[in-house]
Formats: structure tokens, sequence, C-alpha cells
């Protein structure tokens, strides 16, 4: 379970034993940590509408209860949206549901609810959570509904905690447990740096996902050393390739901030207009973890960050024996949130969603391993560094045990 303040010792209270107990109730600093290992890319593309733009497919489904605790939290989820949106949530719900069962005896009762994918539906769930006696709220999933959400809930003095990667909708009481796109920008340029890499050049794409990356790497890197060459590219990218490339040689590293296919495409464009890509040091974020990257003879020895392996495959494979299926990367999210809600409710009392728990320094660990809040509703996750080999991705620096690390 997510633990916030003594990373020594596990809290109180029963648990499954084993390894099911580390996974379950081992959400607690200084403990193994699990992480995730297949592409996050799903995760990343919820700046807008993530999965589907589509109507809902079929007719909004019924909310349900799970559990039969004192304390009542609330789940949003796209349940009844069109396409991989729907996929997704039944995943999440699915995960939210393995997280009670694992947790021993949680006091707490998930009130589930579906948005349909909409604002709308958004508002009409959080209504009906409330009205129920939810005390916080996990979700929604889109960013588009988040705000809606966090009408309601802020007139009513609840916090939110939703799946989002777009973090212009988090804020005062709507926290983000996502993957942060400013985080693996943050871990890998300050990576770079502690290796002796001081003079840095960008390449990314000219969208909202490029936006955000843009504003992270110019911060970080401008603090950590100095900025050479930063382009953005849409759909012809040898003007900014060439660009880019008449300045390599005075640059010590060279992000290229995309999904797998693209980063590939861009690397290839940059070849194609001379540049010796083997000469600089390639950096990534957590979009590299793709077998096109891995098969990829000019990211050969490229540094991304990415949540660490080990966590996502344990999970996954508890998973698929209980549901016959395999989760969507977003599962995970609602796993942990399940999990920090029970933890909190077991341990923290009448402050168990209060801000001041939620945004503990000392941070949680999950399933994709140490997270912790922000005050203004981001978050900051401990990363690993991973290098691209032909096999796959390789560990080149773990995932720190604590924040301050």
């Amino acid at each position: 379970m997510p633990g916030p303040l003594n990373r020594h010792r596990q809290f109180s209270g029963s648990s499954p034993s084993g390894a099911t107990r580390r996974s379950a109730m081992g959400l607690i600093l200084g403990a193994p940590l699990l992480g995730a290992c297949a592409s996050v890319q799903q995760s990343f593309n919820q700046f807008s509408n993530p999965f589907s733009s589509e109507p809902p497919a079929g007719p909004q489904q019924e909310p349900t209860a799970i559990g039969t605790g004192q304390i009542k939290v609330g789940l949003i989820l796209p349940l009844s949206a069109a396409g991989n949106a729907g996929v997704a949530a039944q995943s999440m719900k699915n995960a939210a549901e393995m997280a009670l069962a694992e947790f021993q005896n949680p006091n707490i009762q998930l009130l589930i609810k579906d948005d349909a994918g909409s604002p709308q539906g958004a508002s009409a769930a959080a209504e009906q959570a409330i009205a129920e006696g939810v005390e916080i709220i996990l979700g929604p999933l889109f960013a588009a509904a988040v705000p809606a959400v966090a009408q309601v809930a802020r007139n009513r003095g609840i916090s939110v905690i939703a799946f989002s990667t777009d973090s212009s909708v988090a804020g005062r009481g709507v926290y983000l447990l996502s993957f942060l796109p400013e985080s693996d920008v943050n871990r890998i340029v300050n990576y770079a740096a502690s290796i002796g890499k001081r003079s840095f050049a960008a390449l990314v794409p000219d969208n909202a996902y490029g936006n955000v990356v843009e504003a992270a790497f110019k911060q970080v890197a401008g603090r950590r050393g100095r900025v050479v060459a930063f382009e953005k590219y849409s759909g012809d990218r040898s003007a900014p390739a060439r660009t880019v490339a008449q300045v390599l040689g005075s640059a010590d590293a060279l992000m290229i901030a995309d999904d797998g296919d693209s980063v590939v495409a861009t690397a290839d464009a940059l070849t194609a207009v001379g540049a010796n890509l083997r000469n600089i040091q390639m950096l990534g974020t957590g979009l590299w973890d793709n077998p096109r990257v891995f098969a990829s003879q000019a990211l050969q020895g490229g540094l991304y960050a990415a949540p660490d392996s080990s966590g996502f495959r344990a999970f996954s494979g508890r998973y698929r024996t209980r549901f016959g299926s395999d989760p969507v990367r977003t599962a995970t999210l609602a796993y942990d949130g399940v999990a920090l809600m029970a933890a909190l409710a077991r341990t923290q009392g009448p402050s168990r969603f209060a801000p001041e728990t939620l945004t503990n320094p000392s941070g949680f660990a999950g399933i994709d391993g140490l997270f912790r809040f922000r005050s203004d509703g981001t978050n900051e996750r401990g990363l690993a560094v991973m290098k691209v080999t032909t096999s796959g991705g390789v560990p080149v620096a773990n995932s720190p045990k604590s924040f301050g690390a």
C-alpha cells in the first residue's frame, strides 16, 4: 500500500503475505519498489481526448459499489465511451477491484461512476458520488472532464485525484496521479548533467506534448548548462533536422521527445542531413520504451527516463491470472490510487485525505515506483534511467529509494 510517512516500517493492520503483500501493502518508502515496463505512450496521449473522440459506444453503465468499508471513495471512469477509451476504463476498473482484493480488509467502499467520456457526464457522476457520501474522488481520465469534476468537488471541500497527463488541469485540491512528461525531462537532463553533459539540443513535435517538453527542457537544461539548439517539427522534419545538425558539434547531448515511430523518423531525418548521432549523447523520455527505438541503429546507446521495469510485469501477471487478459498501461494508476486511499484510511485517521496528507513530501511508493503530489496538483515520480540496446532498455541508474536521494 502507499506509505506516506515512515519509510522504514510498514503500516499496522493485517495484510496478504509474501509477494502479494509487498505489491498490495508494500507501497511504502524504503521497500523494493514495483515499477512499470510497457510503453507509456497511451498515458501521454491524454493531452487531448486520449483514446477516442467518438460518441459513447453504448448506454451509460449503472453505478456500482465495491467493498463494504465505512469510508466512501468515488471512482469516475469513461466506462461507456467508444473504442479504446471504454477498454481502458474497464481495465482500470478491474485494477481498482484488484487493489481492494489484495489490500486485506480495507475500510473503504469504492463507488464507481461512468462519465461516458464527457465533461457533462463527469460533472453528473461527481454530483452523484458526493451525494452518496464520498470523501475523495479518483478520476476522471480525460483532461477535458477534470475541471467539471473539480468545480463540483471544490464546492464541497473534496479533493480530486485525476488520471490526466495534462498538468494545466491540476490545481488547488486537484492532484494528478499520472505520467507527466515534465518528470521524464527533468530526470534525464539532470542525469546527463551528472555525467558531464553541459550543452543541450532538442527536437520535439509541434503539439501539446512538445509544448510541455519545451518548457521543462529549457528550464532544466538552462539551469544545468545551456541550450544550443531547440527546434520543433510537424510533418516535414528535414528543415528543423538540418538546423539542429548544423550545431551538433557544439552540443554534448540531443533530446528527441516523441513516441517510438516518430523518434526513429526524426533520427533518420538527422542522419539524412549529415548528423553523426554516434558522436553525441542521445536523450529521450519514457515514450522511447518501444521496440522500434530498440531496433534503431541510430539510437543505440541513447538514454531515457522511465519507471523501473519489475513492477508492471508483476502487476500484469496478477491481473492476467485474475481477469484472463492483459491490463492497459493506465491500469496501474487506478490500482495505486485505490491502494493509496485504503492505506491512508487505515493509518491517517480524520486527516486521511487532507491536503497536507496527500502532499506529504516523503511521498508514496506504488506499482509505478516512487511518487508524490505537489501542492500545485502536479506530481513528481522517481524514475530510472535506461539505455537503448537491441535487446531492450537496460538500466544505467536505478529509481531513487527516496526523494532527495
